[in-house]
């Protein structure tokens, strides 16, 4: 239980301060030409050494409910474990349409009407596009779980090869079924299992992972900048998907790795990093909006280098402030799971 905790625990920490740097970073990006170029480098660079973070809370989900050896209850699985997703979902998706609809301008209550219209299709706010291909995988992890049980580890050894082929493919512009999202976003699950359940934790397998991880990144980067500077602007192709192989390789390095020093932290450490970790998706769910003045305001005027550290501390600190006064009280606390 207390690899489980602590592994778990950092995990949740890194991967949430990542989610709010890719955002803090936004307004940077499409900047080429306009700011100095170490500047724009500085926040694309970051934006490409960061695209691990929503898979790795996928690899998270798939460790431990693959892992769960209960027999499946229908009813418990829906209310406790979609439901408890699901309902917060909606309710902030209402708060996040209203959201949209301010400006440094004033409230337009049209565009809060025509956000909230296409939510079926589109969420409400940036960050809430995560519950739209999450929520799904409900609907396929007991398969993952029945799998599991039958005590025979080829079929899903089988599957994850498979997926990790077509997540190349996907990267390198091959399309076909393979490209729908369900099937890019379900093999993270079978590999969280399998990097926690299956993968021996020695120095060799942590650094592979590391060499392999390391090396995404690198080429990510250094794609993403040179086919913007060959464009004359910002364009990625599929490089910062969360779908491909390269951010498969870069969030499996950080799963490895957190699980491999999750053991050493201090009792201090890990007391401060299970706290944030508690409020891990009440940081995600909240953060934009004390990023929403900084945007609407344009108070990011600065060298990337230090404005985007200041942003994920005020954004997520303000965020696990509330999560946490939100959590003290029965009649709130459901609002994030």
């Amino acid at each position: 239980m207390r690899e489980r905790v602590q592994f778990f625990d950092l995990l949740r920490c890194v991967a949430a301060v990542a989610v709010i740097a890719i955002h803090v970073l936004a307004p940077y990006r499409h900047e080429l030409g306009v700011i100095p170029f170490d500047a724009w480098f500085t926040a694309v660079a970051t934006n490409g050494v960061t695209r691990w973070a929503v898979p790795v809370f996928i690899l998270i989900s798939g460790a431990l409910m693959l892992s769960d050896k209960r027999p499946f209850d229908p009813h418990y699985y829906v209310k406790r474990r979609l439901g408890k997703v699901l309902v917060p979902f909606l309710v902030w998706s209402l708060f996040y349409g209203y959201l949209s609809g301010w400006t440094a301008n004033g409230f337009d209550a049209k565009v809060s009407l025509e956000v909230l219209l296409n939510s079926p299709q589109h969420a409400t706010y940036y960050h809430l596009g995560f519950f739209y291909y999450f929520i799904p995988l409900y609907f396929v992890i007991p398969i993952f779980q029945w799998v599991v049980k039958r005590e025979d580890d080829t079929p899903l050894y089988l599957f994850t090869a498979l997926w990790l082929v077509t997540t190349l493919l996907y990267l390198i512009g091959i399309d076909g079924f393979w490209s729908h999202e369900l099937w890019l976003y379900s093999g993270y699950l079978p590999l969280g299992y399998i990097l926690w359940q299956r993968i021996p934790l020695t120095k060799r397998s942590v650094a592979l992972a590391a060499l392999l991880g390391c090396a995404a990144l690198a080429i990510t980067v250094y794609m993403v900048v040179t086919n913007s500077l060959a464009a004359d602007k910002y364009t990625v192709g599929r490089w910062l998907s969360y779908k491909t192989l390269n951010v498969v390789a870069a969030a499996s390095m950080v799963f490895m790795l957190c699980r491999y020093f999750g053991e050493g932290l201090s009792e201090r450490a890990q007391q401060v990093i299970s706290f944030i970790s508690q409020h891990s998706l009440g940081i995600y769910i909240l953060h934009p909006i004390f990023l929403w003045p900084m945007k609407e305001y344009a108070w990011y005027q600065g060298h990337p280098g230090w404005v985007i550290p200041v942003w994920i501390v005020l954004s997520g600190g303000g965020a696990l402030f509330t999560s946490w006064l939100l959590s003290r009280s029965a009649k709130t606390r459901w609002l994030l799971p």
